[in-house]
């Protein structure tokens, strides 16, 4: 199936998928909450998302900082979904060797990618088998940072075999306005859609500038919460 064929099939169910999704809303504040869609409410019974099934996660994270705030996050995510029963398996693009898609299309949509580095030997496999991928990310000019999109543009090799999974997003940010975090969802939501995944909730840490800041405030707890009510 070449790339406009495949657009032709997916487009057509994907929206109905993502607007009835069972989403956790894990942003605080007036504010903040308008910014995250969730279908869910704040809170979410053990066992909501998976039906008592364990879960594979993939967990990306795409900050240079092992220690830095959006890391925080990817650790209490990960803390809370083990605690719950589920298998997790973390990839910190920053501090593995990967290469940006090359656009050759040699893969066809459906590997094996001719680069040859850590995306292709540890995590797109992990990634066709997994229930769920975590996004995790600090807000790089407004968007993903460059680690980890360079591991979403390598998705291209097994486009169908990583559709219709679980997802959701957590991110950190210096600023806490109304537009801080407009264009990542934008780009989220988009993913969602062309990916047909079902958006299970997001964390957004707004005012999140350093690690103080985000040990600080209710971020951590939100994502072990929504972990835990996998």
């Amino acid at each position: 199936m070449d790339r406009r064929e495949f657009l032709k099939v997916t487009g057509a169910g994907a929206l109905t998928l993502f607007l009835s999704g069972c989403g956790i809303n894990a942003v605080s504040g007036d504010k903040k909450a308008g910014a995250a869609p969730s279908a869910g409410g704040a809170e979410a019974k053990p066992g909501g998302v998976s039906n008592g099934k364990k879960l594979k996660i993939v967990v990306l994270c795409g900050s240079p900082h092992k220690a830095g705030t959006s890391a925080l996050l990817a650790d209490k995510f990960i803390e809370g979904a083990q605690a719950a029963g589920h298998e997790v398996f973390r990839f910190n693009a920053a501090f593995e060797d990967i290469n940006p898609c090359r656009g050759c299309d040699a893969c066809g949509m459906n590997g094996p990618c001719v680069i040859q580095d850590a995306i292709s030997a540890k995590l797109i496999q992990k990634l066709v088998d997994c229930d769920m991928v975590a996004l995790v990310t600090p807000l790089y000019y407004y968007g993903f940072s460059a680690q980890i999109k360079t591991v979403i543009d390598r998705f291209y090799s097994r486009t169908s075999a990583i559709h219709r999974k679980k997802s959701m997003l957590m991110a950190t940010a210096w600023n806490s306005s109304d537009i801080t975090f407009n264009a990542l969802q934008e780009h989220y939501n988009t993913l969602v859609r062309y990916m047909e995944w079902q958006d299970v909730g997001r964390v957004l840490g707004y005012g999140c500038g350093s690690r103080s800041a985000i040990e600080g405030s209710e971020f951590p707890e939100q994502a072990f919460r929504i972990g835990k009510s996998l």
